[in-house]
């Protein structure tokens, strides 16, 4: 059967839905078709493979696996590898951050993001005579803390933490110590014939989760401001549109931005401009695509000259290159998935690494170094060059999908910008909210998948549901990729509002679903809600605010899930988590855990459901606070 033929999963983008049919290639939306039929026992989270006495699948028949272990123990064992595997690709993005930002001071190169770097540096209690000795001392500090040793309890993290929520966890025993070394611990906690106590376990999850938040999210962001400079408010188009044929395009996948600073500055020089020009093309441009696309997005005023625009999520990447407007994929970390391998193949577009984290077959890996940062900015745009004049000979001069995407979004959303955007404070925000304009906060974040209803769906429909509700949406992560294509970024979406938002949104001139950028930015989210937790007098788990990552898809979600339980808040899953077979496992995240941190667990497959349901748990906080509901 031609591929053209075959059945493909919806997409809440219909331009995109109706380009990737019309192709005859294979790619993720029909093999997502041709993968439906799951092994109900992965689901469930109870088979185990640790040992060559399996694989052991738990059932009523077969209760327990060859050693004795039953389903909890599997269960919360499969969970907390999972766990440690996606804090680990969070605190190696932290690490590589730190160390660009120490070999920078080391070198006294300019630094984009001074306030940021004076600020974070009050914060923290970090001292230096000079910028670049500010800078080299909070880097070590950070690069300290993540390569302690398990029973050294990390020194920036209750400094970092929101202060009710640090004393919980100190008083409770979930500080992290030194966070490589928790996710050593929990890889040797979960081997064949140790740790069987999955509430031990769940409980490492948990600090795993804060470590993971803490330095892999909110201080990351903090670090790539500095290294790249701090965002501001705007509005940019979005989608394939932003691809101009006529350029030398650049796809960049990953989550590291840093690595792109002096790549950039490169760009911006006009000698290379001007051999692009001599090449035949108009200029020389990134195309952001996955979540170091919306890193970008989020500083574009930075990059105005050699930034095109985020194209889209992890999903739509296998779209971007079928465009055939792609010169070179440049790949550093994860999202860059391997359906971009053999359309890369077929087109001739070369691809390069820069993390073996994300080695691509058929690529050629260009290790990053900070001292050959250089050297390894000119080799991509040699490569970018030479693969343009190919494409050029070849006639592909047009771009067929133009007219995908929004002509706008909110871009350059953080905790600094959108307090700026308030007066400097967020006590107007915070009398929306009691005056029941806004009735709360939805923060709908994190993957994108093609099982939850199709790419994107699950998403998009429920943040209609949210938005007509008077709840504002704050989205980071992939989830950002469908919401800003689909229009929901854009200002004409508070026609979609309740009557309360809506005219929130009038007034002030905003979308009802805020685009704070990357996944990463999920720790951005987590700084305001701290913020509004202080201007209240509040620990976290009473305000009004409840985060879903309705299409969540890989480990680090899971972690991000972690550190949004341990904040205090309910959590809810548009696709249960691999521990549906575990009785003690739900009952913990479902119900127990409410007792110790505040936060709970919530799976609901159904969009209408969900959307009832977080209006309903928000309904309740407002109550809470003496609020109507």
């Amino acid at each position: 059967m031609d591929n053209t033929t075959c059945r493909m999963c919806q997409s809440a983008d219909k331009t995109l839905e109706a380009f990737l049919a019309s192709v005859p290639d294979d790619h993720s939306h029909r093999r997502m078709t041709q993968q439906e039929v799951k092994c109900g026992f992965g689901l469930d989270g109870v088979c185990c493979k640790l040992c060559s006495n399996g694989p052991c699948r738990i059932s009523k028949a077969r209760p327990k696996g060859v050693c004795g272990a039953d389903a909890d123990t599997i269960v919360a064992r499969n969970f907390l590898r999972s766990v440690a595997a996606g804090s680990g690709c969070y605190i190696h993005v932290a690490e590589d951050a730190a160390k660009e930002l120490e070999a920078a001071a080391l070198a006294g190169r300019p630094l984009r993001g001074i306030s940021t770097l004076h600020r974070l540096c009050d914060t923290l209690g970090i001292s230096g005579e000079t910028d670049s000795q500010k800078a080299l001392a909070l880097a070590r500090a950070i690069l300290e803390d993540l390569r302690r040793p398990l029973e050294q309890k990390m020194v920036l993290t209750e400094k970092i933490a929101y202060g009710m929520r640090a004393d919980l966890w100190k008083k409770i025993g979930l500080l992290p110590g030194g966070a490589k070394d928790e996710i050593f611990n929990a890889v040797v906690k979960t081997s064949t014939n140790l740790n069987s106590d999955p509430v031990d376990m769940l409980m490492q999850c948990l600090r795993l989760g804060i470590s993971t938040g803490l330095y892999g999210l909110v201080l990351v962001n903090q670090l790539n401001d500095i290294l790249m400079g701090e965002p501001k408010l705007g509005f940019d188009p979005v989608g394939m549109q932003v691809i101009d044929p006529n350029c030398i395009n650049i796809m960049v996948t990953g989550h590291q931005q840093s690595m792109f600073g002096c790549l950039t500055e490169l760009m911006e020089h006009p000698a290379i401009q001007k051999m692009a020009e001599q090449v035949g093309a108009k200029g020389l441009r990134i195309v952001g695509c996955t979540c170091v696309g919306q890193d970008f997005q989020v500083r574009s005023k930075c990059f105005e000259s050699v930034f095109c625009g985020h194209a889209g999520n992890n999903y739509t990447s296998e779209a971007v290159l079928l465009t055939g407007c792609i010169d070179l994929v440049v790949s550093e970390f994860n999202c860059s998935i391997p359906g971009i391998e053999p359309i890369c193949d077929k087109l001739d577009i070369p691809m390069l690494c820069l993390d073996d984290v994300a080695k691509k077959k058929g690529a050629r890996l260009l290790t990053y170094q900070p001292e050959q940062r250089e050297e390894i900015s000119a080799n991509i745009i040699a490569a970018a060059l030479a693969s343009f004049t190919k494409r050029s000979r070849s006639g592909a001069r047009q771009n067929p999908m133009q007219h995908h995407g929004c002509h706008e979004a909110i871009t350059g959303v953080t905790e600094v910008t959108l307090k700026g955007a308030l007066g400097g404070s967020f006590a107007p925000l915070i009398d929306l909210i009691a005056a029941g304009k806004i009735k709360g906060v939805a923060a709908v974040v994190g993957c994108s998948n093609l099982r939850a209803k199709g790419h994107d769906v699950f998403t998009v429909e429920l943040a209609k549901k949210l938005i007509a509700n008077d709840i504002l949406v704050l989205s980071a992560g992939c989830t950002c990729g469908g919401l800003e294509n689909c229009g929901l970024m854009a200002r004409e979406a508070a026609s979609m509002a309740g009557a309360g938002l809506s005219e929130v949104c009038r007034t002030l001139g905003i979308p009802p679903v805020l685009n704070f950028g990357p996944c990463l930015a999920i720790g951005r989210i987590e700084s305001v809600a701290g913020e509004l937790a202080a201007a209240l007098g509040v620990d976290l788990p009473q305000l009004p605010v409840v985060v879903s990552a309705p299409q969540w898809l890989e480990e680090q979600a899971l972690a991000d899930g972690a550190f949004a339980l341990a904040l205090g808040f309910h959590v809810h899953l548009g696709l249960p988590p691999f521990v549906t077979g575990s009785p003690v496992v739900l009952d913990v995240l479902g119900r127990q855990l409410q007792d110790l941190t505040g936060g709970r667990l919530l799976i609901e497959t159904e969009i209408d459901e969900a959307a009832r349901r977080i209006t309903d748990i928000i309904s309740d906080k407002r109550k809470g606070l003496g609020l109507d509901g």
